[in-house]
């Protein structure tokens, strides 16, 4: 039965080839003093650095920039870009970046006048701010994580080796996103589909939780079934507009909130897998695709009639004659084929994860209750060397 729930997403989304012509009208609605956040060179290579520049220019915008956000954003970084934005009395944030980029600049837009440690705060014990949040924007380069249209924002604090998302309330939101798909084409192989996965797994974590005839699962089939047929297209061919549009638009509604209503939600191999990431600093998609295929055999069982549906609607195995085991084993089997042919990391081993990291890495995973089976340390333990 459908669960009761209430659906806010205030987030403004600009999409195509020439979204960021609408980047001037929406700064006119923010501070003079901006702060622009990036990653490494990529912006200034493509362009896209030049563009945003001049028309911060012609808004009379102050600009400081905040640059060197890394694919996996640091607690040290954050409190970097705090005390930047202090000394500048920050306005207004805009993130031109990746998933990486926006999350930490909704971190930081969160934590700006936050009066204790951000850190305590939001990812220990998990409270939403109650102080006051400086506004952000973002233009996308890079799809998977969805982060333009949500409050997630997933930061490592590399001294106690943990990596943990907090999901900010609505207030936390960009107010604005630009996306254009061509942005995208410059990506290298090894991104593009770590991303495509990353997509893959935002929806498997929601689809595989709850046994009612949900709405949504619907809606996931079908985001899954378009992802897997554009992704395949894009790895042939990364600038085949169509694919990468599609894709774009598919890792937005993946994670904007609207497909986990009425769900009780899984997140166990993200759990699993930022971990993993926290201990060996790897590509986010990758981490997730290494232990995918372990974790989904581990608990195939507790949610068989599920794992069937996935099966026959995702997958098209032809049930005629099998038992729902057989069924459900095809589907996953044919979701391993399909990530061997894209090219995503299949273990853990390969990111850099040893023996002697396992118990570690298994013990420091937080376990969360809404998947089909609530996982003890040891399990994951086991999951994590099936993973190697």
């Amino acid at each position: 039965m459908l669960g009761n729930f209430n659906y806010c997403n205030p987030t403004k989304l600009y999409f195509g080839e020439e979204a960021i012509k609408n980047l001037s009208d929406e700064l006119k609605n923010y501070g003079k003093r901006i702060l622009l956040v990036y990653g490494g060179g990529s912006i200034k290579k493509n362009g896209i650095y030049d563009e945003v520049i001049s028309i911060l220019n012609e808004e009379g915008k102050e600009v400081t920039e905040l640059s060197g956000v890394m694919s996996n954003p640091t607690l040290d970084k954050l409190y970097e870009g705090v005390n930047l934005a202090r000394k500048n009395n920050i306005d207004f944030i805009l993130a031109v970046g990746g998933g990486s980029v926006v999350d930490y600049s909704k971190a930081l837009s969160a934590s700006i006048h936050c009066t204790e440690d951000p850190w305590q705060k939001f990812y220990i014990r998990m409270e939403d701010p109650d102080n006051e949040i400086v506004p952000l924007g973002d233009i996308l380069t890079m799809v998977g994580t969805g982060s333009e249209m949500n409050g997630g924002a997933v930061i490592t604090n590399t001294k106690e080796k943990l990596k943990i998302g907090k999901v900010f309330n609505e207030k936390v939101f960009p107010k604005f996103s630009i996306l254009n798909p061509k942005v995208t084409f410059s990506i290298p192989k090894y991104q593009m589909v770590a991303g495509f996965f990353d997509i893959m797994s935002h929806i498997l974590e929601q689809y595989f939780s709850n046994t009612d005839d949900n709405t949504s699962d619907y809606v996931m089939e079908g985001l899954l079934k378009s992802l897997i047929h554009s992704s395949l297209v894009a790895v042939e061919n990364p600038e085949d507009y169509e694919a990468r549009s599609n894709i774009m638009w598919i890792a937005t509604w993946a994670l904007n909130t609207f497909v986990a209503k009425g769900k009780s939600t899984d997140w166990m191999v993200h759990m699993i897998g930022q971990q993993v990431g926290a201990y060996t600093n790897a590509t986010h998609g990758m981490t997730l695709s290494a232990v995918s295929i372990p974790y989904y055999r581990y608990i195939m069982k507790d949610g068989l009639k599920k794992f069937k549906r996935y099966a026959v609607n995702v997958w098209n195995v032809n049930p005629a004659g099998k038992t729902d085991e057989v069924i459900a084993k095809e589907g996953l089997d044919a979701m391993e084929q399909y990530m061997n042919k894209i090219g995503v990391v299949m273990k853990i081993s390969e990111l850099g994860v040893k023996e002697d990291m396992i118990s570690d890495i298994a013990k420091s995973s937080f376990i969360l209750p809404g998947g089909y089976r609530v996982l003890t340390a040891d399990e994951i333990e086991i999951i994590l060397k099936k993973s190697m």
